[in-house]
């Protein structure tokens, strides 16, 4: 017998739910309800559509006379409402009604666009998602990792040690580069053990999640986190700071363009860690990170020592040292600033993130809303860019990160632009990482260079000169960034504010590691709580707000002597 009964009617056709508003399906409003165009919600919809929606209406009615009955089941030996099948088909019945639902959308927005000059003044349109029965209650014992920021982690806790007392806001931090050492930390996400093992967790979580909804409060289970801090992952893009430090030494305009555009398709690979996609920790506000890396320089022809004077070697030089820091800004929204400097270049870069995530369906999209400002000072050049999108797909199975839309950088000064895209995998046949980038003149709308192949694999760059060049990012060298030890460490700083989440994680230890994790959510939401009582303004240590952006304090570019700060 089947689980679900078989809704109000023998077929999709032989009856309405009442309870069903059709206009309701989409979401109208109307902007003029005296007119008599509108005095029909029937008249808006094309006849053609009706069946469609009619159809819709009954699913949706089957769809939750399934959920009722799976929840119904009662929790003993056997088939309960926890089984690893039902759940299944949970999920697979939400996100096939949620994908669906926008498709008729679709439809009707497009029927809407072929009638808007014969309407006159159109309705306004707004996409709400299906509206289905909040019933699903089941496992609320073992979701206690899944309650928003606001709620409270059920079950027994631990017994552990009270979380250090951290000043979050406030003055800079004293950062003695002399303390820094070269990272040993080479966690790789490639075990899928925890995935596997927690798979009936996963699709409990999402048979209660909703086609676009926003995940920012969402506390996901620990077991699909990485082992570090995003204001971390944001530092590991810069693994190749050579290729990054190199952009001043462009000959031309049109040169320093196709070397940022270099520089930013090699950095996403090694940012990621390992091919299985996990989330890194959501940073708490007030957090930093800091590092730092020693580039070599690459050698000075002009300098080079005669050929005619071989007792003549060349001074051993010094590297280049390349900054970083980051902070995080803001809990609501989620944004991260992080800036990065190599004085004796002249070149620096800052950033501003918003990580906005929302599920679709099986897969996680997370937008990275905010903008990049790249700073050439002797050049008096500033290159305006943008990020991808990221998605996780294959949630349920093996998890693994995808990166999609359109990338702008400009330069007002030389001229030049350059588009990049990053190309999702189209879901039948395709590549997977496929990017293209174009680099343009915009006063000529010449192309000067193009750009083809897999931002994790082979890149091809091919000039109008008829010259090409093969860049393979997975044989460029790594320069390890440099960071001081846990012990050397401010509260406040990443690796030391999650210490104990992450040697949980390195043992498996689940259970302590959601535990530590939920210590410094909750400290945060009472600290948020004590701020808004007392009427306390947040106060950021590096960055300002500087219209919808966040500016580090004290840039290369407002320093006119470039020297050296001994605060950063």
């Amino acid at each position: 017998p089947s689980v679900a009964s078989q809704g109000s009617g023998s077929s999709p056709m032989s009856a309405r739910r009442p309870s069903q508003n059709t206009a309701s399906l989409f979401g109208w409003t109307q902007t003029n309800k005296g007119s008599s165009l509108y005095s029909s919600k029937r008249s808006m919809v094309p006849d053609h559509l009706v069946d469609a929606r009619e159809m819709m209406s009954q699913a949706q009615g089957q769809h939750k006379d399934l959920i009722q009955s799976i929840e119904g089941l009662p929790a003993a030996p056997g088939l309960s409402p926890l089984d690893q099948d039902l759940l299944m088909l949970k999920a697979t019945s939400m996100a096939t009604m949620s994908c669906l639902n926008e498709c008729l959308h679709i439809l009707h927005l497009q029927q809407m666009a072929r009638q808007r000059s014969s309407l006159g003044a159109a309705p306004t349109i707004e996409w709400l998602e299906p509206k289905l029965p909040d019933i699903l209650k089941n496992g609320s014992s073992s979701l206690g990792s899944f309650t928003t920021e606001e709620g409270q982690l059920e079950g027994g806790r631990l017994e552990l040690s009270s979380p250090e007392s951290c000043n979050f806001s406030g003055e800079q931090e004293y950062i003695d580069p002399e303390d820094e050492l070269e990272d040993s930390c080479t966690d790789k996400e490639e075990d899928l053990g925890a995935v596997e093992e927690e798979r009936s967790v996963i699709l409990h979580l999402l048979s209660q999640l909703k086609l676009g909804m926003d995940l920012t409060r969402v506390v996901l289970p620990t077991f699909i986190l990485e082992k570090r801090s995003l204001l971390e992952m944001y530092a590991d893009f810069m693994s190749h700071p050579d290729l990054f430090v190199a952009i001043a030494d462009g000959s031309s305009p049109e040169d320093r363009m196709v070397r940022f555009v270099e520089y930013y398709l090699t950095s996403f690979h090694e940012g990621r860690k390992g091919a299985i996609a996990k989330k890194p920790y959501n940073p708490i506000i007030g957090e930093t990170f800091h590092c730092s890396w020693r580039v070599p320089r690459r050698p000075d022809p002009s300098k080079e020592p005669l050929q005619e004077s071989p007792e003549v070697v060349a001074p051993i030089q010094e590297p280049l040292h390349l900054r970083f820091v980051a902070e995080q800004v803001s809990h609501h929204p989620p944004v991260s600033g992080f800036y990065a400097e190599c004085q004796e270049k002249q070149i620096c870069v800052n950033t501003h993130v918003w990580t906005k995530s929302k599920f679709m369906g099986m897969s996680i999209g997370v937008s990275m809303i905010g903008e990049g400002c790249l700073h050439l000072l002797e050049h008096d050049e500033e290159y305006t860019f943008t990020l991808p999108c990221a998605y996780a797909r294959s949630i349920l199975t093996v998890p693994w990160v995808e990166l999609g839309g359109k990338v702008n950088i400009s330069c007002n000064k030389s001229g030049y632009s350059a588009v990049i895209t990053f190309q999702t995998k189209p879901f039948y046949g395709g590549k997977l990482h496929k990017v293209t980038a174009e680099v343009k003149h915009n006063a000529t709308n010449a192309v000067v260079c193009r750009v083809q192949g897999e931002w994790n694999g082979v890149l091809e760059f091919s000039y109008t000169s008829g010259e090409t060049r093969v860049v393979d990012v997975t044989k460029l060298p790594v320069t390890r960034k440099r960071v001081r030890p846990i012990e050397k460490q401010t509260p406040t700083e990443s690796r030391r504010l999650w210490q104990h989440v992450t040697e949980a994680l390195r043992v498996k230890d689940i259970e302590k590691a959601t535990e530590h994790k939920r210590i410094l959510e909750e400290r945060q939401r009472t600290e948020e709580r004590h701020r808004m009582e007392t009427e306390t303004p947040w106060r950021t240590k590096y960055f300002d707000r500087e219209g919808d952006g966040w500016i580090y304090r004290k840039p290369l570019w407002k320093d006119s002597s470039f020297k050296s700060s001994t605060v950063f």
